[in-house]
């Protein structure tokens, strides 16, 4: 379902889009929804429409928002976290969640739009890793993605496969 702007979900509160400006540091560009709150009810991560303001194609779907999250994936991300989930996880289940994420994206353009579209899987990225905040953010949402639950693992969101509590950092 689309708010009529061509985000997911439903229409933002004017309380969402203060909070989305300050978390992002200045207003969002495009239309977006929450797509999932933190447990105090704030904005954890946005669903962008596929398209800006301006026409300009969003790839990226999903964007986390919570500071504390995004703080934690990037010190993931300079410690080697991009090659290490790269390395670690089945090439084949990442091109399918690119795939997945891609076409749920593209589902939301508007069926008259014939203008420059979005490309890419998570985040744009066509293969591979680019970005763990945005594959962190796609299972945040429930988006079945392997390098978003190996950063949740990673991030000890997440139990570990036999059942135990993923690591914490």
């Amino acid at each position: 379902m689309t708010t009529g702007t061509g985000a997911p979900g439903p229409a933002p509160t004017p309380g969402d889009v203060a909070q989305v400006t300050a978390r992002l540091g200045r207003a969002p560009a495009g239309a977006f929804s929450v797509a999932r709150r933190d447990d105090r009810g704030a904005p954890m991560v946005i669903a962008n429409a596929p398209l800006l303001r301006d026409g300009t194609p969003m790839p990226t779907r999903y964007w986390l928002v919570d500071p504390d999250l995004h703080d934690a994936v990037s010190r993931l991300e300079s410690t080697g976290g991009v090659r290490r989930a790269e390395a670690e996880v089945d090439p084949e289940a990442l091109a399918a969640a690119h795939r997945r994420y891609g076409a749920a994206r593209d589902a939301e353009l508007p069926p008259d739009h014939h203008g420059p579209r979005p490309s890419g899987g998570v985040g744009g990225t066509r293969q591979g890793v680019k970005c763990l905040h945005a594959h962190l953010a796609y299972w945040l949402v429930g988006g079945e993605d392997p390098v978003g639950r190996w950063v949740a693992l990673q991030l000890g969101l997440a139990p570990a496969p036999d059942g135990a509590a993923g690591p914490s950092t």
